[in-house]
């Protein structure tokens, strides 16, 4: 395709790497050609990249292919998903899930990206409910100054949470910031 067909979010090969389209600009230089200024991030280690493209280049846009899973277990060796339309299991190393993993409960659906058979990246749903496990007792007067305590959950997250909070209650936490959102 050509570099002025080119739309933020998509996926295009360059240099022999994936990357994802995160803005770009229309530039007009004096005496020469057009180009897009364009500010890509690497889909393999997520760096973020500045790049000049011709208007007249071409480039090539890759298709991802995405596919549900279901996360079933964790063990030693990696967790365990379950492709939900051919129920092929696979085996997911720490990395793959970077700072996801704290928010894992059994039976969760995960959106998988891969291309050319490699997994590229995992996507949980924005926010999971989850039990909370221990947390400090209850502070009398604390709901009137909205004072914060902290609590884990049941996946060892920890999460600042309202000082109403109790041991037991689930609560609803957003796996993009890690923060509190509401009791469930």
């Amino acid at each position: 395709m050509k570099a002025a067909e080119m739309k933020k979010g998509q996926t295009i090969l360059m240099d022999g790497k994936l990357y994802i389209i995160i803005d770009f600009e229309h530039v007009k230089c004096g005496k020469g050609g057009a180009i897009f200024q364009t500010k890509l991030k690497s889909v393999t280690d997520g760096l973020l990249n500045n790049a000049r493209i011709r208007s007249e280049e071409n480039i090539e846009e890759v298709t991802l292919d995405k596919r549900k899973y279901e996360y079933l277990y964790s063990e030693p060796s990696g967790h365990i998903l379950m492709d939900l339309e051919t129920y092929d299991q696979i085996t997911l190393d720490n990395d793959a899930f970077g700072d996801g993993k704290k928010y894992l409960k059994s039976n969760t659906t995960l959106a998988v990206s891969s291309y050319q058979g490699k997994i590229i990246s995992i996507d949980l749903p924005n926010s999971v409910d989850l039990a909370v496990v221990e947390t400090p007792p209850e502070i009398k007067g604390a709901t009137a100054t909205g004072q914060r305590k902290s609590a884990t959950l049941e996946t060892g997250a920890i999460v600042n949470v309202p000082a109403f909070i109790k041991v037991g209650d689930v609560v609803r936490v957003d796996t993009r910031t890690g923060e509190y959102v509401t009791r469930a």
